[in-house]
């Protein structure tokens, strides 16, 4: 349980709590019940949550893991390898990107953004700046700033930015690690990805094209879909449900599920718990983004909820 006193962070109309390590949480709510758990640990988002209190998001009951971060990942020289959650890497922290894994702050003087990103919304600007440590490993200066807001309708926006405050250029990987709870992976189609070429990271990273008018899982997927669109549909048909993610900035789209015998190896998954989960994550992989000397990236994701016959017939995939 979280620590019971309770203060507001008039800033964002905030509610602010304390995990059991002491950790700030941010919790964001909304007008019609909606509410977003943002954690300074790793600027993660650790609960969405629609006006009926269900669930958004997905975490393993065996441990409490990140269901959705944003993640720039280093490049060193040559290429850092994309693994995406194959344990492919020999470090499992580096593979999901340094930033999970940091103490945040709250950002008190973020750059403006668009007046749309504050309107209407509950939210928090954090800030992560590189520690000596840190620059050891990659020595590059840059601020990485992420606003987490909760919209009236309770769409769930993540605004990423990253600034190069270095005297040379770097480049980078970025993801965001996007795990949705759904009913039962078998009932899950994913619409938007159809005739991409994609990386298969089963196959050693071999080039594919999608032939299915349709992405389901039978099997353990592991893919990385290239130049895809902004608007990507996962259709949920127990619940019938379709989340719809927005994307900006992201050209790439990672597909994963780990399937039984991958899930029976991993210390953080049940073995059972991949049938209610997966990973459908805005990225931009093939070509890592170079920012030269003050210059900034920015990318953008907004989830929303809608029933799945509203999909069909209004979004533009």
């Amino acid at each position: 349980m979280e620590h019971s006193a309770v203060v507001w962070d008039h800033r964002a109309a905030t509610e602010i709590i304390k995990d059991l390590n002491g950790i700030d949480q941010f919790l964001l709510r909304n007008p019609k019940g909606a509410l977003a758990r943002v954690s300074l640990h790793g600027g993660q988002v650790t609960s969405w949550r629609n006006e009926h209190g269900e669930e958004l998001l997905f975490t393993s009951t065996k441990k409490e893991v990140i269901r959705l971060f944003s993640s720039p990942r280093k490049q060193c020289g040559e290429e850092y390898p994309f693994a995406s959650h194959s344990l492919e890497t020999a470090d499992h922290l580096e593979q999901h990107g340094f930033a999970r894994d940091k103490i945040w702050t709250v950002d008190d003087n973020p750059p403006p953004l668009h007046p749309n990103d504050s309107h209407g919304k509950s939210f928090i600007d954090l800030l992560l700046k590189p520690s000596e440590e840190d620059q050891k490993g990659w020595p590059h200066s840059f601020e990485f700033r992420l606003r987490v807001a909760l919209a009236t309708d309770g769409d769930l926006i993540l605004i990423s930015r990253v600034r190069n405050i270095n005297s040379k250029p770097f480049s980078f990987s970025f993801a965001y690690h996007t795990y949705l709870s759904v009913s039962d992976i078998c009932e899950v189609r994913i619409e938007g990805l159809e005739t991409l070429d994609y990386l298969d990271n089963l196959c050693q990273r071999e080039r594919f094209t999608e032939q299915g008018d349709a992405i389901t899982f039978e099997s353990e997927v592991d893919r990385v879909y290239l130049s895809s669109p902004n608007v990507i549909a996962v259709l949920d048909h127990e619940k019938k449900q379709t989340y719809v993610i927005r994307k900006e900035g992201l050209p790439d789209t990672v597909v994963w599920n780990p399937w039984e015998k991958k899930s029976k190896s991993m210390v953080d998954l049940g073995d059972e718990e991949y049938k209610q989960m997966v990973c459908v994550d805005g990225a931009a992989i093939e070509k890592p983004i170079t920012l030269k000397p003050g210059k900034e990236w920015t990318g953008r994701l907004q989830l929303s909820v809608v029933p799945s016959s509203f999909c069909s017939e209004h979004l533009n995939l």
